[in-house]
C-alpha cells in the first residue's frame, strides 16, 4: 500500500511537472534545478552566475527554503525578478509549488530560470519540477565520499558543481578520485570546479550553462 501510494504521489507531480514545462517552453524559458545539501552554496552560485550571465542572458530565479525569505532578499539585490516558496518542513519542492511561483513571474520578460531547491541530498532527486536541466552543487568540506552515500543524485544530475576549491590546501579532499567515482556513477556528467570566495571557475561554468540553454 505505501509503494502505491508513492506511485499515485510521483505520478501527479510528474502531471504537473510536464505542465510546468510546456509553459516555460511556450515562454522559451529555460530552467535549471539546482540541488545540493545544506551549506554547500547553492546561493552563493546563484549569485555568481547571476552576475556572470545577467548581461548575457535575462534570468529569474525561484528560490526553495524550509523557512524565511532571506536568500531571495539576498538574490533580489542583484536585480532580478525572485520569488520565494517555503515549504514550511519539507525536504524538497514539488511540481506544483514551482507551478505557483511561475504564475508570480514575468515569463515573457525570462530567458534562463534558476531554481534553488531545499537543501537535501535525498527527495529533490526523486521530484520532477519541469526542468531542463538538473545541477548538483557538490563543496569541499563536504568531504569526497558523497557520491557513494547518494548516489542516486550523482546519477540523476546533468552537471556538478564541485564549490569552495579555494578550501583544498585545508580540507582533506581527494579530487581524482572525487572526479572518478562520479564519472563511474554517471559517465556522461559535466564536471566544473569552482571558488565563489575567488570566482575561479565561475567562467567556464557559466559559458557551459548558457550554450545548453541556446541549444535547447
Amino acid at each position: 500500500m505505501e509503494i502505491k501510494i508513492l506511485k499515485n504521489i510521483l505520478g501527479a507531480n510528474d502531471q504537473i511537472a510536464a505542465k510546468n514545462r510546456e509553459l516555460m517552453a511556450k515562454h522559451e524559458v529555460f530552467a535549471v534545478n539546482i540541488m545540493a545539501s545544506p551549506g554547500a552554496g547553492k546561493t552563493s552560485v546563484v549569485l555568481q552566475t547571476i552576475r556572470a550571465l545577467k548581461n548575457k542572458t535575462r534570468i529569474g530565479v525561484i528560490e526553495g527554503d524550509i523557512a524565511s525569505s532571506i536568500d531571495a532578499e539576498t538574490v533580489a539585490k542583484e536585480g532580478i525578478p525572485v520569488v520565494q516558496i517555503n515549504t514550511g518542513g519539507e525536504c524538497h519542492l514539488e511540481s506544483f509549488q514551482i507551478q505557483n511561483a511561475l504564475n508570480n513571474l514575468p515569463l515573457p520578460d525570462i530567458d534562463l530560470m534558476l531554481i534553488e531547491n531545499v537543501g537535501n541530498l535525498v527527495c529533490p532527486a526523486e521530484f520532477s519540477i519541469g526542468e531542463d536541466l538538473k545541477v548538483l552543487i557538490a563543496s569541499v568540506p563536504e568531504g569526497d565520499d558523497k557520491p557513494y552515500k547518494y548516489p542516486l543524485m550523482f546519477n540523476t544530475v546533468d552537471a556538478i558543481v564541485l564549490n569552495k576549491i579555494d578550501l583544498l590546501p585545508y580540507v582533506k579532499f581527494d579530487v581524482d578520485g572525487f572526479t572518478k567515482t562520479v564519472k563511474t556513477i554517471n559517465p556522461k556528467v559535466e564536471l566544473f570546479k569552482v571558488s565563489c570566495t575567488t570566482e575561479e571557475g565561475i567562467q567556464p561554468w557559466a559559458k557551459w550553462l548558457l550554450a545548453r540553454m541556446k541549444s535547447k
